[in-house]
């Protein structure tokens, strides 16, 4: 069964991500800046969505515990180089599956 990825705002630019996975849990707070959300989603998606999928890319690649409990977004790209072009594919794919 897939983690479980909650996205709550807690003001603008910064949100807590809950990532739940059978009966254990991890909680991350995360910033994204304006400029950032813009250039990555192309303001085409709610901003909750981008941290969901840049959340299912972490996932793909390492445990929930390996997450660091508090970051900015673009720091994925310093660990994995190719976060921002898999993340627009992702998130293009998704605008393409959802009904106009």
């Amino acid at each position: 069964m897939p983690a479980k990825i909650q996205v709550t705002q807690l003001r603008e630019g910064e949100y807590l991500v809950t990532i739940i996975e059978g009966a254990t849990q991890s909680k991350h707070h995360v910033t994204l800046k304006a400029a950032d959300y813009a250039r990555l989603s192309a303001d085409k998606v709610p901003p909750a969505e981008l941290i969901t999928g840049s959340f299912e890319f972490l996932l793909e690649h390492e445990s929930k515990e390996s997450i660091l409990p508090r970051f900015d977004l673009l720091e994925i790209a310093r660990y994995f180089p190719s976060f921002e072009r898999d993340i627009q594919k992702k998130l293009r794919a998704r605008e393409r599956q959802s009904p106009d």
